[in-house]
């Protein structure tokens, strides 16, 4: 965002200042610096009390500090929203990232409030790595008298949900902490249990507030306070302008290059951010699902706490998830299954068996396995959790193009128990939305995933697949800054003639020197399959002298498989060139991820 001299109550030259300066601040400074005017202003208009007036207070103000270990931005959104609220009640709230917060001054916290969500298999993100790992160390200090609450965000549908906030929640307490709040655990839908956690959170603190300043009144709803009145509560219906196939004919693949308009949105976006998109169940999927439980599609059903009610079709179509199985839903419902055979599923010891019954399948798969469902359809579909907006890296640059966003959407098909299966917004994407139509759209940050301040600097860009999306954004901005620094891109996919992704844009840029150098690998087009990560083995010597030289190392895409493999390669490479053993490298790559140089957005 760029404040404009006419629209502001400040001089040209102190508009040109706050704009070099706000690009520059992380989250928590920009929360200290409002902080910060907020107090002068405050301390400016407080008139002083008569000698035969008590003060206000006698209490030094309450001092908390607020963490948060974010991968795709939710928590640090969550974090932010606490922070603001705390201080809105005169509390001196402290904000940071796990990566930039010093561990040492753990032993002077006196109330800390950690929002973390949990990555893969039960890992923390990338941003808290360092900080978990502290925690869990001999050098984690006694936390006896500090008061703090934990709330943790994951996705149900992995056997590991929450599982890093709920193992720092149980640390702390062993620590010698004191709960102020108890641990809340947020599904991929977060908002609403967020901002009741939010709320009992300043509560409490309210309760125990001794400073001069009142209490806020109003609890602020979570939100992320852009200059857009569009939100992920409130999205925005982005027309679509372009729907391309990027893939040729004869590809095993459809992925589509999608243009949405933002004008009039006040969207603003930086390179490393996603698009957040809301989708709808296929229709189809709904009509065999009313037809196989009986239930009468125009029955009013309940869809929120608020007793807004719509029509069961409706509500499969908009509201809830009908495609993924996960274990809560599967012991939530039981009851009305054939109970004692789901039970032998969802057992424990069992995750194995459970794990691959849950891929890939349904609503419909469930109850045709399990059913006929004993129960009405008002009190099954109130387990359902709501539909969660799919996540999309932008493959656009806001300099180069401000009315617009672009993103790059790979269309998931596949067969499973004689059914055609297909991604909900992915297909939505590739099928059901026409130029002409508008999708419901809102901006992600991901500050974890950020261009060098620098545009001098080098980088080094690894993305097979869609995952080479935000480099088209990287590369957009940094032509239209007229970046020098060098820039290497490693590209992966099937086939050469069919799935090089955006080739002429690559092409272009390494006429004009935005790109300085581009290695890629079609998997399908040799014998042996060849990946990205033997690229990178094959200019080993020339990649580490980039890291050497202060390169920052950038990876998306699949985390299971491509993003371990980088990783390991990384740590060859780092190894072997550096003449280190295999720990110092590991240790190596550590330090990088703590500076910021090797950044990873995956999924």
């Amino acid at each position: 965002m760029h404040l404009k001299t006419t629209s502001s109550p400040f001089t040209e030259e102190q508009v040109q200042l706050l704009n070099q300066l706000l690009p520059t601040l992380s989250a928590e400074q920009k929360i200290w610096l409002s902080g910060y005017i907020s107090a002068q202003s405050f301390a400016s208009e407080v008139v002083p009390t008569s000698s035969t007036e008590p003060a206000l207070s006698d209490h030094s103000p309450i001092n908390a500090t607020v963490l948060y270990g974010s991968q795709t931005g939710n928590s640090q959104s969550v974090a932010e929203t606490l922070a603001l609220r705390l201080q809105e009640i005169g509390i001196d709230a402290d904000l940071h990232s796990m990566r930039d917060y010093k561990t040492k001054e753990l032993k002077s916290v006196e109330r800390l409030f950690l929002i973390i969500s949990t990555h893969g298999e039960g890992e923390p993100p990338d941003n808290a790595i360092g900080f978990y790992e502290h925690a869990f160390s001999r050098k984690m200090p006694k936390l006896d008298g500090v008061q703090f609450s934990v709330l943790s965000l994951g996705d149900e549908s992995y056997e590991f949900f929450c599982q890093t906030g709920k193992e720092l929640d149980d640390l702390f307490e062993k620590l010698g902490g004191e709960r102020i709040v108890q641990r809340a655990d947020c599904d991929v839908d977060f908002e609403e249990v967020a901002n009741e956690w939010v709320n009992e959170v300043v509560t409490k603190m309210s309760d125990n507030q001794q400073s001069a300043k009142a209490p806020s009144t109003s609890l602020t709803p979570l939100t992320e306070n852009p200059p857009s009145q569009y939100s992920r509560s409130n999205p925005y219906h982005a027309e679509v302008l372009e729907n391309i196939n990027l893939n040729g004919r004869g590809s095993n693949k459809e992925t589509r290059h999608i243009e949405l308009s933002l004008e009039d949105s006040g969207f603003t976006f930086s390179p490393g951010d996603s698009i957040g998109i809301f989708p709808e169940n296929d229709e189809l999927i709904v009509h065999q699902l009313l037809e196989l439980t009986n239930w009468d599609g125009n029955l009013e059903v309940t869809i929120n706490k608020n007793n807004d009610t719509v029509s069961l079709r409706e509500a499969l179509l908009k509201q809830y998830e009908i495609t993924v199985l996960t274990k809560p839903l599967l012991t939530k419902t039981k009851q009305w299954m054939n109970e004692e055979d789901v039970d032998d599923l969802i057992r424990e010891g069992n995750q194995d068996q459970l794990r691959d019954y849950l891929e890939g399948r349904d609503l419909i798969d469930y109850i045709k396995d399990f059913g006929p469902i004993q129960t009405s359809a008002e009190e099954f579909v109130a387990t359902l959790r709501k539909i969660p907006p799919r996540l999309y890296s932008i493959a656009s640059s806001h300099l180069a193009n401000e009315d617009e966003v672009h993103l790059t959407v790979s269309a998931v098909r596949y067969d499973l128990n004689e059914r055609a299966r297909s991604g909900v917004c992915s297909v939505q994407c590739a099928e059901r939305t026409e130029v002409g139509g508008a999708l419901p759209i809102f901006v992600q940050k991901n500050d974890n995933f950020r261009l060098p301040i620098d545009p001098d600097a080098p980088i080094i860009m690894v993305g097979p697949g869609t995952g080479v999306a935000p480099y088209r954004s990287f590369l957009e901005e940094r032509e239209e800054l007229d970046a020098s620094g060098k820039s290497w891109l490693f590209f992966g996919d099937q086939h050469f003639v069919t799935d090089f992704l955006y080739q002429v844009d690559w092409q272009r840029w390494l006429s004009n020197g935005t790109l300085t150098k581009m290695d890629v690998a079609f998997s399908r087009d040799t014998d042996e399959k060849i990946y990205v990560q033997h690229r990178m083995k094959e200019q080993s010597k020339e990649l580490y002298n980039w890291i050497d030289a202060g390169a920052t190392i950038y990876v998306c895409g699949d985390e299971k498989q491509m993003a371990q493999d980088v990783h390991a390669t990384l740590t060859e490479i780092i190894a072997e060139e550096g003449n280190y053993t295999t720990e110092e490298a590991d240790s190596f790559l550590k330090k990088l991820q703590q500076e910021q140089r090797y950044q990873r957005d995956v999924y």
